[in-house]
Parts: structure tokens; sequence; C-alpha cells
């Protein structure tokens, strides 16, 4: 397990970047290593196997979704709002040879009222907006992810955040927290003072 998870978090470090553009979509790049301990939790909380449909939400430069495609799921739906970042994802996808395993989608989600009908899947993944420069960015995310047909939902979010598992048990889910840890964010933007800010995040996992 452990050299799997080091070639994953190479393999993962090495994806085109984001491009990070957008203060207002909260555009902050999950690192690969990170995303490699993740996933590694996921799959040992047996969310994942070689029948799994995955859908990642905001899915940037790709780097959760292809994970979880290297990870050993069958097919991977990304969906992203911004065509920079979804170009990368792309590029990421076509390096790795993995078109034929996944779907990119450019799209807004946020004006999806509720999860559609043909996108069918087991597991949702996501790193949304948490919420810092526009109030409750995240729910869309969240409301979206809880009206899906997945099996597990697995969110990172600000470790001082409350109500994802107070909305997921109002919709009926229940979460437990899969992972802990200090997401860098690179100072990209300009209200950022210092070079890196680091924040705990938490990982969770939500079941219904």
């Amino acid at each position: 397990m452990a050299g799997g998870l080091r070639r994953l978090a190479m393999t993962l470090s090495q994806l085109p970047k984001h491009p990070q553009n957008s203060v207002e979509l909260e555009q902050y790049s999950t690192e690969g290593d990170f995303a490699a301990r993740w996933i590694s939790a996921i799959v040992e909380a047996g969310d994942l196997n070689s029948e799994s449909k995955i859908v990642d939400l905001g899915a940037g430069n790709g780097v959760l979704g292809i994970g979880l495609l290297l990870a050993g799921c069958a097919h991977a739906t990304l969906l992203e709002i911004d065509e920079q970042a979804a170009s990368r994802a792309s590029e990421g996808l076509t390096t790795l040879n993995l078109n034929e395993r996944a779907e990119l989608l450019v799209q807004d989600l946020t004006n999806w009222k509720q999860w559609p009908e043909h996108l069918n899947c087991d597991l949702v993944i996501m790193n949304p907006p948490w919420g810092f420069q526009k109030a409750k960015a995240d729910r869309p995310f969240l409301e979206l992810a809880f009206s899906s047909p997945a099996k597990s939902i697995h969110l990172l979010h600000s470790a001082s955040a409350t109500h994802p598992p107070a909305l997921a048990k109002e919709l009926g889910w229940r979460g437990e927290v899969l992972l802990e840890g200090t997401f860098r964010l690179p100072a990209n933007f300009e209200h950022h003072k210092q070079g890196i800010a680091e924040t705990a995040v938490k990982c969770w996992r939500f079941v219904r």
C-alpha cells in the first residue's frame, strides 16, 4: 500500500496545474500528496471497486477524479465550470490514457436544482468552494450531491465547518470524518498576506 500510495502521489503531483484564476470560485488546487492520502482512505473504507462509477464535482484540474481512476474505478465524470481548468483536466486524462474511462463536462452545476437522472454514480467526490469569498458558495454542491444516487459522498472542507454534517443529517445521510490534515493555500490572490497559507481540513464520508 505504501509503495502504491507513493506512486499515486507522484503521478497526481505531475498533473497539469490548476490555473487558479478566480477568487470568487475559490480555486484552490488539491495537492497530489493530500489527494493520494484521501483516495487511499476512500479505498480502505471500501467505497471504491473496479465497477464503481464516480462523479467529481468542481473537478478543477481533475486531480481527484483522475486519482480515483488510477485507484481502479470503472468510470469517472468530471464536472468543472472553468474552461481553462477543464482543459488541464483534459490534458491529464489524455497523458495517462484515461479518456475511454472518463467524461469531462464543462458546466455550471450551481444552476442544477437536482441531480440529473442520466448521471448515474456510486460515489461523489468534491472539494467545493468553502464560502470564504461568497457566503454559502458550497451549498449548491452539497445539496446536489445529497440528491444523487451515490452510495457514498466524499467531501473536503475546512475543519471549522459544522454545517455539512448537519445538512447531511437533515437530508437523510450520516457522516464521519475519514481523514484530517493540513491544506496549503498558495498566495495566488491579492488577499493573501503570505507566501503559503495553511488551514486545517477534514475529509468527510457520508452514507445513507
